[in-house]
Order: C-alpha cells, then structure tokens, then sequence
C-alpha cells in the first residue's frame, strides 16, 4: 500500500507508467475487484470471468508483475489437487489518478467499462443506492468537493479487512465529469 499519511492510513501515491498502464484494461480492473473479494485461482478467475485460463494468466501476470496481486499460499482443492492463487495487494486504491499515464486517451474510461461488467453480472436489483446529479462548481470547490468524497472512501477503504471482515461486499463507482456545453 502506499506510504502512510498523518491519520496513520496509506496515502495516495503518483502511479507509474507501469502501474498505469496494468489498470488500463477491463478485464485487469474485473481480476483485481474478484481477488480483493477472496483469493482466487487462474481457472477460478477464467471460469468466473468467461475467458480462455491462458488470456486471463496473461492479464494475472500483468498484475502481479506491478504489485497489484500477490500470490497467495498454495492450498489442497476439492479435488485434492495443488491449487496456486491469487490476492489482490490493495495497491491499486493508493495510486493517484494512474489511468492519466496509460498512454491511452479511452484509459480513464477502463474502469467504468470494468464496472458496467459487474453491475450487469449482479443485475439491477443489487443496486443498494444510485444517485445522479449536477453540481454548478467553480475549481476550488470542485477541488473540495474530491477531497471530502475521497476521505470518506479512504477511510472506508483503510479499515475494511480489519472492521468488516464477513459481511456483505458492495461494489461502487464515484465518476464526477464536466458536462459538454
């Protein structure tokens, strides 16, 4: 995780290009959330996701190669057979805006891609809260307003494995854009 900041919490760091350009696919956004869910198997992951076990190896080792995953011990399956899987790190959270470096213009449009694949997957009646609205900002209070939505998220975040272990996992997306004129 990042380096830890003055509430004792990680802070949020510059990603890489690398780290960047390891967010900048859906299918790697999708691998991350399922990992950070629970600790999951290549053909764990290629079943759940649809997808040929080579295709998503590749994406796993993408993650894992820029420290997002880490694999987890190997564990005795159903079958008794050796299983090796995976966990997300939670670096991912820490990293500032990463998806600007990606080389890509369409890259900060990965995760809500990642996100519509999720929500459809879960159907609409998992939608707990769903809010749209339109704000009339000037940049200083656009720049407050980031900042107090991202605390509360941080702080969430920060304490979830240590006071919410066992319940329900809720999915989200905060996507704040300026309207086209």
């Amino acid at each position: 995780m990042g380096e830890q900041g003055a509430t004792g919490r990680p802070s949020r760091q510059e990603a890489t290009v690398r780290e960047a350009k390891a967010l900048a696919h859906p299918l790697r956004s999708r691998i991350l959330r399922l990992c950070g869910q629970r600790e999951m198997t290549n053909k764990q992951l290629a079943d759940r996701l649809g997808r040929d076990p080579g295709t998503v190896l590749y994406h796993v080792r993408q993650l894992t190669e820029a420290g997002f995953l880490e694999p987890a011990p190997v564990r005795t399956g159903d079958s008794g057979a050796l299983e090796k899987p995976y966990r997300s790190t939670g670096r991912s959270w820490w990293l500032d805006y990463p998806l600007a470096k990606a080389g890509s213009e369409d890259a900060p449009l990965v995760p809500l891609l990642a996100f519509q694949e999720e929500l459809h997957e879960a159907g609409p009646s998992s939608i707990a809260e769903l809010a749209r609205f339109m704000l009339h900002l000037s940049p200083e209070e656009l720049a407050e307003f980031n900042a107090r939505v991202l605390a509360i998220l941080d702080e969430y975040i920060a304490t979830d494995g240590e006071r919410r272990e066992g319940r329900p996992a809720y999915g989200g997306f905060f996507l704040l854009h300026r309207l086209a004129e």
